[in-house]
């Protein structure tokens, strides 16, 4: 039995006695306890049994050799029988031992033009995603771009489907945006990728890395200004006791608008170059977060606020107060009018947004003025009340 490679578009009729006599001759003892039941297994066509020993066996340290060979000639000859996601998983999983490009998307390709779309359009989908990242991983982002695509379509119009079909198609996304340097797309396929899986099932590195991509996209994406999926997520637990935990701190940081905060971790941001390269927009949107929180810091009667105390709110010279709330008001952060002349500004509305505990210890406390003051009216009208009755 050969652990080389064997992906050849036609497969001759697998005899069944030579293969499993060549597989025992050609492998550890440890591993002929699984060959015996495959056999056992096909000889009975018990299908989804035989699967699931399959997969007991390609998790197998002692397998590792003799995957793709397993893969090519023997799940090849009976592949139509199984449930085509498993399939499709099987053959991901199998794929990580084949190193050669060519190999590894033929590998592929060739898996996929054998799927019957329109019988299992998940495990097309599935496979469409691997492919495409196959191709990301080399440098193919046209290809890349094309697959996703065509993956998306047929996602889009399934009704009901496994979040591991969900969770390829949005981790390929998310890692082409990444390769674009394109923040927002990115911040938003990554966070669905990890709304369709377990945390336990990433490797601890990879935790890290996409806790740190994810912060970096959150401060750097030109259209988010609300943090709340993220700064809610587990993933950022990553960042803890790494050199990458001060991210973490300024991205609380500007979920509230503190610049005190922002500025007194501004000498740490050459550690981050692309943070520190963008300084300058990075100032402006902690201003426009301040300005945010100042908004929702007030009464609703109490919303009309003049340059100057804006000013002094994001720390901008009166000069260019008018133009960070015409920013803020572009961006739909806030709704509201501006009056040039008095150099006031009336809001009506601000963006909703997740709350740190000290925020939300503020709003408690305006709840329950309100609730005195509501009182307070009540003790007051209803003894006019009563005499009128």
């Amino acid at each position: 039995m050969s652990a080389q490679m064997s992906v050849d578009q036609t497969t001759p009729k697998l005899d069944v006695e030579a293969y499993f006599t060549a597989a025992l001759s050609a492998t550890p003892a440890e591993l002929h306890p699984f060959f015996q039941k495959f056999q056992d297994l096909h000889k009975r066509k018990l299908w989804h049994q035989l699967t699931l020993k399959l997969f007991e066996f390609f998790d197998h340290p002692l397998s590792k050799p003799y995957r793709v060979d397993v893969y090519a000639k023997f799940v090849r000859d009976f592949e139509t029988k199984l449930n085509q996601l498993r399939l499709v998983e099987m053959g991901v999983k199998v794929s990580k031992e084949i190193d050669n490009p060519s190999q590894l998307l033929e590998f592929f390709t060739s898996l996929l033009s054998r799927l019957p779309i329109d019988k299992a359009p998940d495990a097309h989908v599935m496979l469409l995603a691997t492919l495409a990242h196959a191709k990301l991983l080399y440098g193919d982002l046209e290809g890349t771009k094309k697959d996703m695509d065509e993956a998306w379509k047929v996602l889009d119009e399934l009704a009901s489907v496994d979040n591991k079909v969900r969770a390829a198609y949005y981790k390929v996304a998310a890692d082409y945006y990444k390769s674009k340097a394109e923040y927002v797309p990115y911040y938003r396929n990554s966070l669905l990728y990890l709304a369709c899986i377990e945390l336990s099932d990433i490797e601890t590195d990879e935790r890290i890395l996409r806790a740190h991509d994810l912060s970096v996209a959150a401060l750097l994406g030109d259209a988010i200004y609300n943090f709340g999926e993220l700064l809610m997520h587990p993933i950022l637990d990553a960042l803890d006791g790494t050199p990458h935990e001060w991210i973490k701190k300024l991205l609380f940081n500007f979920n509230e608008g503190n610049i005190g905060k922002f500025e007194g971790l501004a000498p740490l941001f050459p550690r981050e170059p692309i943070l520190h390269e963008n300084f300058a927009f990075l100032r402006q949107k902690i201003c426009l977060m301040a300005l945010i929180e100042s908004v929702f810091k007030r009464n609703a009667y109490d919303r009309t606020m003049t340059f100057q105390t804006i000013a002094e709110e994001t720390r901008l010279p009166a000069d260019e107060v008018e133009h960070l709330v015409m920013k803020a008001l572009s961006l739909k952060l806030i709704k509201g009018s501006l009056d040039q002349v008095e150099e006031k500004a009336q809001i009506t509305w601000v963006q909703p947004r997740v709350l740190s505990p000290e925020q939300i210890g503020q709003l408690s406390q305006r709840l329950t003025a309100w609730g005195e003051r509501l009182h307070k009216v009540e003790e007051r009208i209803a003894p006019e009340v009563l005499t009128t009755a």
